[in-house]
């Protein structure tokens, strides 16, 4: 298998002493486009959580490995570090933190900066934070892409933010941490078909770019009309039920989910 890869391995999670997913298998390797569809309360939000290490979702068997090393017993901002990025569904908003302040914080942690970096005497990282001449840099390119008023960063986090900007900073966020997998849960939920594309066409510009590996969570088909997968899988009952190619994800968008229930009942 080769080292680069996010591999589910028959994973369990319970939520709260109820069981939601079920045996959950799939390998996504570097530059490869997932999507992961299905009706809600099928398991795929609490997929994306429990990789990204949520304490609420209690892994009860199966692993999750992320370049051959496995994530359970790390913090989520270890896995963070280690590559993995979560784009939220329902991005929380906190009061009194800057846009900016919050970006600049997780790229600084992300990157090193502080008293590990510090006590490993590492003199470029010397500095609690990223310089702030560096990063208004970085920050000022990726908001040209995503047509963002650079004034945005002086709003608190994802207070008042519409769905759209919840999404694009969201985005953002991930073009600044340089993720080597990221997993996407119903980005395309808020926006409307204007700002939909400006964040595909950000989304799709930062997978090539990084060669990243993309997990993309959604109930419909219109966000793979921007971003396009090379595999699409049907997500059901709390496990992986039915893979193929984009062709099923126009499939589902015409019929629906009944006939795939049918089927899986009927092999069951």
């Amino acid at each position: 298998m080769e080292r680069q890869t996010l591999e589910i391995q028959e994973l369990h999670v319970s939520v709260e002493g109820k069981e939601i997913l079920k045996g959950v298998n799939l390998v996504v390797k570097p530059g490869e486009i997932h999507a992961l569809m299905g009706p809600n309360g099928s398991g795929k939000s609490t997929l994306s959580y429990a990789l990204m290490g949520h304490p609420r979702y209690e892994i009860t068997g199966g692993d999750a490995l992320l370049n051959g090393e496995s994530l359970l017993a790390l913090a989520p901002d270890e896995r963070a570090r280690q590559g993995l990025f979560l784009a939220m569904q329902y991005p929380v908003a906190v009061s009194g933190v800057t846009l900016y302040s919050f970006l600049r914080a997780a790229v600084s942690a992300k990157r090193g900066y502080g008293e590990a970096a510090r006590a490993s005497g590492n003199q470029r990282l010397h500095g609690r934070l990223i310089p702030a001449r560096q990063f208004r840099q970085e920050v000022n390119e990726e908001l040209e892409k995503l047509r963002m008023d650079p004034a945005f960063l002086r709003r608190y986090l994802n207070e008042g933010f519409s769905g759209g900007e919840k999404k694009r900073a969201e985005i953002l966020q991930m073009a600044l941490l340089k993720p080597t997998f990221a997993i996407l849960d119903e980005t395309d939920s808020g926006l409307d078909i204007d700002a939909l594309r400006i964040v595909s066409a950000g989304i799709n510009q930062l997978q090539q770019e990084q060669n990243m590996g993309l997990l993309v969570i959604t109930h419909y088909q219109r966000i793979l009309n921007y971003i396009h997968p090379q595999f699409v899988h049907i997500f059901l009952n709390g496990r992986i039920v039915l893979s193929d190619g984009p062709a099923l994800a126009a499939k589902l968008e015409e019929e629906g989910y009944d006939w795939v229930q049918k089927q899986f009942e009927e092999q069951r």
